[in-house]
């Protein structure tokens, strides 16, 4: 029991180093490749962050097919996007008003809104598609409605590089060059893959740790695998978010989110709609429509008043909140 409990504080431990690391060196990439900052959160860092859970859903269809591989990687799939609208992005809003009132910074969200606004819309159109509109026996339309959502995704990192934003910021200093302030690209590369890594890893202690202490409390596995293990995966997008919305570069903080939202809801999708019989309903069901709602009341707020995008944030997680009951309800606890 303490050697998991131990297990579990590393793997956060490991998270949170390698969040730094991490935010860091996209920061030095960024700046060093002329980047603008909504590429920068919503790409290379939305993508980066968003790969240790990207991996396990292929994994539990391509490997595990025989037994429960499918409902593992639909779940893993459809659990990314409502982790992200419903934790990640509340955890930006409560950020926000938690340093508003310590008067560390404004209550305003300096996003660039056309870029948060260009994230939900595909985010809404692509996850829509997924969930509602996927054909379920026509092998043909289905793959093509998986090209289709690669083509958007390709549409959308265009879009996102060619779009109005404000530069990079160039960083103080490279950890792993602290000395030189011109640091070699190479090297800045270096940092961003090792800090991934130590992510991955920190990331499977973590859940490992969670996994054996929630077991040994008598915690019910199905419990877990709905609740915990998305939580834990979901991390590095978490942390990153954070430290980037106490440094107040919340462009960079929420495209980190919005970005891998993008992301989760078409390359993942596109490979479950094409490997996986994708029969969406019950409790997954449920979690993409929460995911949908949660992040149209953002776009709705993103219009009215940057003062009112945290509250908005803030306001997702009571659908999380909904979700636990619902969960706890449908397991008889």
């Amino acid at each position: 029991m303490i050697i998991d409990i131990l297990f579990f504080i590393g793997g956060l431990i490991l998270i949170l180093i390698a969040g730094e690391l991490f935010t860091n060196g996209i920061e030095g990439i960024g700046h060093r490749h002329k980047f603008s900052q909504n590429f920068t959160g919503s790409v290379l860092a939305a993508v980066g962050t968003a790969l240790p859970e990207t991996i396990l859903p292929i994994i539990a269809v391509l490997f595990f097919s025989e037994s429960s591989g499918h409902e593992i990687g639909v779940g893993a799939i459809l659990g990314a996007p409502f982790m992200l609208s419903t934790l990640a992005f509340p955890l930006i809003g409560i950020t926000v008003i938690i340093g508003y009132l310590l008067k560390k910074r404004d209550l305003a969200l300096n996003v660039e809104t056309i870029g948060l606004r260009r994230d939900i819309v595909f985010f809404l159109f692509a996850y829509s598609i997924a969930l509602f509109i996927v054909p379920f026996e026509n092998h043909l339309l289905r793959t093509f409605t998986a090209l289709f959502l690669i083509f958007l995704y390709g549409l959308y990192v265009y879009l996102t590089l060619k779009g109005e934003s404000e530069d990079m910021e160039e960083t103080e200093y490279l950890y792993f060059s602290p000395k030189n302030p011109n640091p070699p690209t190479l090297l800045i590369w270096f940092q961003v893959i090792f800090a991934l890594i130590l992510m991955i890893g920190g990331a499977h202690l973590f859940v490992h740790g969670i996994e054996k202490v929630s077991l040994a409390l008598g915690f019910p596995p199905l419990l877990f695998s709905l609740l915990v293990a998305p939580v834990a995966t979901e991390l590095p997008e978490k942390i990153n978010s954070i430290l980037w919305t106490l440094r107040g570069k919340d462009t960079l903080a929420i495209g980190n989110v919005s970005g891998a939202m993008v992301f989760q809801s078409t390359i993942p999708v596109s490979f479950g709609i094409v490997f996986t019989p994708w029969n969406i309903e019950g409790l997954a069901f449920i979690s993409g429509v929460f995911a949908i709602i949660a992040s149209f009341f953002v776009l709705i707020l993103s219009y009215v008043d940057k003062k009112l995008i945290p509250f908005g944030f803030a306001l997702g997680g009571s659908l999380y909140i909904i979700y636990i009951y619902l969960v706890l309800k449908e397991v008889g606890i």
